[in-house]
């Protein structure tokens, strides 16, 4: 199992997720706890997408850290 890294981001309805390492991964929800659910799937959904289409699946080679300014 991969790791990737996820950025979550408060929207005006709720809130929204996506994967820098897969491009056009992205999952929206009311709740934090229901957009973390579904970025899961859609990771999942994304990776054998990309397989079934003969496509490289990419390593993931983002990393998340927080800087204080």
């Amino acid at each position: 199992m991969k790791q990737h890294a996820v950025v979550f981001e408060r929207a005006a309805r709720g809130y929204a997720a996506f994967v820098p390492d897969l491009p056009g991964c992205v999952a929206t929800g009311r709740t934090s706890e229901l957009v973390e659910r579904r970025i899961r799937e859609a990771i999942e959904l994304h990776r054998a997408g990309m397989r079934e289409a003969g496509l490289r699946v990419p390593e993931p080679s983002t990393w998340t850290g927080a800087v204080e300014a």
